[in-house]
């Protein structure tokens, strides 16, 4: 038999919850959380002006710009 042919039957994470899925399903969890919890309104010096919005406004913003830069930087480059 080829290696193709054998199926493995031991747990070896390819089910639908590995402990990476769900340590990353864990930590969505909390973040949605976290920001649920923080509506206040905050300030924010951006270089010049000062701008007023609710604190979960910047969370968003700031994962949305931190998941840019990961994009970026990890992008697959073609060979």
């Amino acid at each position: 038999m080829s290696p193709k042919d054998v199926s493995s039957s031991g747990k070896s994470g390819s089910g639908a919850f590995t402990p990476a899925r769900i340590l990353v399903l864990v930590i969505a969890v909390l973040s949605v959380v976290f920001i649920a919890e923080n509506t206040e309104d905050v300030e924010v010096r951006l270089i010049v002006p000062l701008v007023t919005a609710p604190l979960y406004v910047w969370l968003i913003v700031m994962f949305a710009a931190g998941m840019a830069c990961g994009a970026y930087v990890f992008r697959r480059r073609p060979k």
